[in-house]
């Protein structure tokens, strides 16, 4: 049992450190670990020894790892990382609008949420505006495609979502993905922002879509 505890504090130690985001979703067993006060403890000991410390997001639902203190060093790693955020927040803030729009759901996609793939692409198919704003989304930096076709470009696009940790792809016979948590945590991100700088990202990406679907 021991050897399993410590072989579970070194995965979930490998992958904090790794930069990853731990959910139900993403990583089960990891997040169950941490669920228990004891481990808790035992990985914010080890993090602070190298500057470090579990941090956790969206009432609980997400943990990951962020500095102690800060000195120049971690000042400029976290300025690399802020510039990284905000490049992506307006790609995934306009694919998350036009998921739910395409997709006529009533609220904003969460964790647990399913999407699949072929539903999306044939909903985006029928509908002209849904083409367009697919097409501009998936040439972002972020996402990269060179793909002239809605199915071309939708692999692309969750094929970055699933690499960022927005999504997974339980079986990769299926077309079906999973939204993580740290969706939730961007939403986070985006409300904090929008308090701090009063930039209504949100409301700027649905505004700019509702413009797209009245050509």
């Amino acid at each position: 049992m021991s050897d399993f505890i410590l072989s579970e504090t070194g995965n979930v130690l490998s992958q904090l450190l790794e930069g990853k985001f731990i959910c139900r979703i993403s990583n089960e067993q990891a997040f169950e670990f941490l669920q228990t006060p004891e481990n808790r403890d035992k990985i914010d000991y080890q993090l602070r020894v190298l500057n470090r410390c579990l941090t956790s997001g969206c009432d609980g639902e997400i943990y990951y790892c962020s500095y102690q203190d800060l000195g120049g060093a971690e000042h400029k790693v976290l300025s690399e990382q802020f510039g990284d955020i905000a490049s992506s927040l307006l790609p995934l803030v306009e694919w998350l609008v036009l998921v739910q729009e395409s997709i006529g759901g009533d609220t904003p996609l969460s964790a647990g949420n399913h999407i699949r793939l072929n539903e999306l692409q044939t909903a985006i198919e029928d509908t002209p505006a849904f083409r367009e704003q697919l097409t501009k989304i998936s040439q972002y930096r972020l996402f990269g495609s060179n793909s002239s076709q809605v199915d071309g470009q939708l692999k692309q696009v969750f094929k970055r979502l699933v690499e960022q940790g927005y999504l997974i792809r339980p079986n990769s016979e299926k077309q079906i993905y999973i939204a993580c948590a740290k969706i939730d945590y961007l939403f986070e991100i985006i409300r904090f922002i929008d308090e701090t700088e009063d930039l209504s990202l949100e409301q700027r990406a649905s505004d700019s879509f509702g413009q797209e679907n009245l050509l």
